[in-house]
């Protein structure tokens, strides 16, 4: 009896959960569909007036007393201006594309200026079902512009099923952004400090790392007839459908690294690749590389290895903007002296 009345405590328990779940979604869907209504019929009237911008700001101010006498918080002059630019940047409401976000997330991404990086995030934050304090990390950090402009267009194919042509170099950032860790921004010799921290932050790392990283092991070991090796972070991509080897840095790139992760990658590939796997990918994280280390190593025309920069303190934007065109700067360069 007792194991029958715990089944149907859970049951009901469940049904609850579900239907509580689901209420809150529906109430979302609800309330932004209804702000986005307040703001076509504010785009509406304001189109009517003939001294537009000064009978705007009236309505607004107005309607704000209004509404906040009549139904108390939330219809502040700026959160009504948020409507109104709500029903501007999307003109037909799609259930589809905004569902899984809450007005709170709503308001936040339309405040960005960019319409394509606007869009991402309104994509990727109702797809991937991101909370407010996940998208707010994302922007501040500057997610969508650490990505490739190719990273973007394949990950559209991909979510359309068209058949693409994927490049590994694709789905790698430089930097990384690991500011969650908090951890100082000097770490030299902490590496297990450092590996110990992203395993307790797992979730977010991997939401940094991006779509289809799925964890395998820390320090997984691979071995051979006469030794054993110790990898200090192993992922799986079901995009890529490879492995991905981490290895984790405290100080700035060095040759004896990239021949580390060479040795970790023909080992993957010998040892732990399975059929239908594409060739593994190594990752190395550090905290600076030289161009030099670049250009004369097999990071240059390597398909496989990859060295990115990593911060564990959130940039200002000025330096992220600094940083990520400096990335940029090489990759072209790099690409010009490739052709």
């Amino acid at each position: 009896m007792p194991n029958e009345i715990s089944k149907i405590y859970n049951d009901i328990a469940q049904l609850l959960e579900f239907a509580r779940s689901k209420a809150y979604h529906s109430v979302n869907s609800i309330m932004d569909e209804t702000y986005w209504k307040i703001g076509q019929r504010i785009v509406e009237e304001e189109q009517g007036g003939t001294s537009r911008a000064q009978y705007g700001t009236k309505l607004i101010e107005n309607l704000s007393r209004y509404l906040t006498d009549t139904f108390g918080k939330g219809f502040s002059e700026a959160n009504l201006k948020n409507m109104r630019q709500f029903y501007l940047y999307c003109p037909e409401f799609d259930r589809q594309c905004l569902a899984n976000l809450s007005w709170s997330n709503i308001a936040r991404i339309i405040r960005i200026d960019n319409p394509e990086e606007r869009n991402y995030y309104l994509n990727e934050a109702s797809s991937q079902n991101w909370s407010y304090r996940q998208l707010e990390r994302n922007i501040k950090s500057g997610y969508y512009h650490r990505l490739l402009s190719t990273q973007k267009a394949l990950a559209d194919e991909i979510e359309k099923c068209l058949p693409v042509v994927i490049d590994p170099k694709e789905f790698i950032k430089d930097p990384y952004v690991l500011e969650f860790l908090d951890l100082p921004e000097n770490i030299e010799g902490k590496e297990n400090e450092l590996e110990s921290a992203l395993i307790s932050n797992l979730q977010k790392f991997l939401l940094e790392l991006g779509k289809g990283f799925s964890f395998v092991a820390r320090q997984f070991r691979i071995s051979t007839e006469t030794d054993h090796f110790y990898a200090d972070l192993v992922f799986y991509n079901y995009l890529l459908k490879c492995f991905v080897v981490i290895d984790l840095k405290t100080t700035k790139l060095t040759h004896a690294d990239i021949g580390q992760m060479d040795m970790y990658v023909r080992m993957f590939d010998e040892l732990k690749r399975g059929e239908g796997d594409n060739p593994t990918i190594g990752i190395i994280l550090c905290t600076d590389k030289s161009e030099t280390m670049v250009k004369y190593s097999v990071l240059k025309e390597s398909k496989q290895i990859f060295a990115s920069k990593y911060k564990t303190i959130l940039p200002s934007e000025e330096e992220l903007a600094d940083m990520i065109q400096r990335e940029n700067m090489k990759l072209l360069s790099q690409n010009q002296s490739q052709n």
